[in-house]
């Protein structure tokens, strides 16, 4: 279980690293659109990132 956490974490960390290291511009303007936004938008984005996510992890599993 401990081995999988882990490897989440790091599958994560390598890809907001590969974003950083090859479109860090991007990642500037989107960090500015989300500066832009109202908080209870933001919060929508975010809702809907863990949703995706959850049923992205649930697909996998029963596949």
């Amino acid at each position: 279980m401990i081995e999988t956490v882990i490897q989440g974490i790091a599958l994560v960390l390598i890809i907001e690293g590969l974003a950083y290291a090859l479109a860090p511009s991007l990642i500037e303007r989107m960090l500015e659109a989300l500066r832009a936004m109202p908080i209870d938008m933001r919060r929508m984005v975010g809702l809907s990132a863990l949703a995706t996510g959850v049923a992205m992890l649930w697909l996998a599993q029963a596949v």
